[in-house]
């Protein structure tokens, strides 16, 4: 039984052709040259066979799935959303490190409250949310370093005086609540937990569990929780009343709030 023709056999055997066609051309031997020429052209063919069968034989590699790339908007949109109030970003990194994938770069934030304002003047509510910053509720004049929701209510992005412990608390109660869907080995979670539970009366120490977090965190905002609410539903309908529809999300410029004061 004959040895069965590889494709390195036929290319050994075209180069060897090749080589005598053309010592066949030069010394001027043309029948010679006409048998190797035609020979020549068989191999090629039986060469160009064997290309296609191993073409056909041959498995495409798998290509590498790659996750489309979220945008800085939607990283911080989805840490905001699991918090439900308004953050800085410092917090927001931290939970987006902790439950979401990917990088969220810390200096990407900077200009962004500022790209958003921009976006919404040249269109305004040309995009289903914004990244506002929250509103101080005695000037309606933007928070510095917290970013909220446009599509939360007024009484949500405006923060009064106690407002940051209110947020924190409700924060944690959010933290612990996603946390506790998470199997034991999200390590990255869990110590944003702790990090909540060491200021929360009674949450930090050993054998803190989610549950007990959500419960401490719980009792201590529903001290502070009445007179939040309304201090913020006041300072939403003082906004109602004096903001226009840029102004309620990214806040009073500081020139309109002294003519409003010296008109006073």
């Amino acid at each position: 039984m004959s040895e069965p023709i590889t494709i390195e056999m036929l290319e050994r055997r075209i180069d060897r052709l090749r080589g005598e066609l053309r010592r066949a051309a030069t010394t001027g031997d043309r029948m010679q040259a006409r048998a190797l020429r035609a020979e020549l052209r068989q191999a090629e063919h039986a060469w160009d066979d064997a290309l296609a069968d191993l073409e056909d034989q041959a498995r495409p590699a798998p290509q590498p799935v790659h996750k489309p790339m979220l945008s800085i908007r939607e990283q911080v949109h989805h840490a905001l959303t699991l918090l439900t109030v308004p953050a800085a970003p410092k917090l927001i990194i931290a939970v987006h490190d902790a439950f979401f994938p990917g990088e969220l770069v810390a200096a990407r934030l900077t200009s962004l409250r500022r790209d958003e304002e921009r976006s919404f003047r040249v269109q305004p509510f040309g995009r289903p949310y914004y990244l506002c910053p929250a509103l101080t509720a005695d000037l309606l004049s933007p928070a510095r370093g917290l970013l909220a929701l446009s599509t939360w209510p007024l009484e949500t992005r405006v923060v009064g005086p106690l407002s940051a412990r209110v947020d924190f608390l409700i924060g944690a109660i959010k933290v612990a609540q996603r946390v506790a869907q998470l199997p034991e080995d999200a390590h990255d979670a869990r110590r944003l937990l702790w990090r909540f539970a060491a200021s929360i009366p009674g949450a930090g120490g050993a054998g803190i569990t989610p549950g007990s977090v959500a419960e401490l965190a719980q009792a201590e905002l529903d001290v502070h929780l009445d007179a939040d609410t309304a201090d913020r539903a006041a300072a939403a309908i003082r906004a109602q009343e004096r903001l226009d529809g840029s102004e309620a999300l990214f806040g009073a410029r500081l020139q309109r709030l002294r003519r409003t004061a010296s008109k006073a």
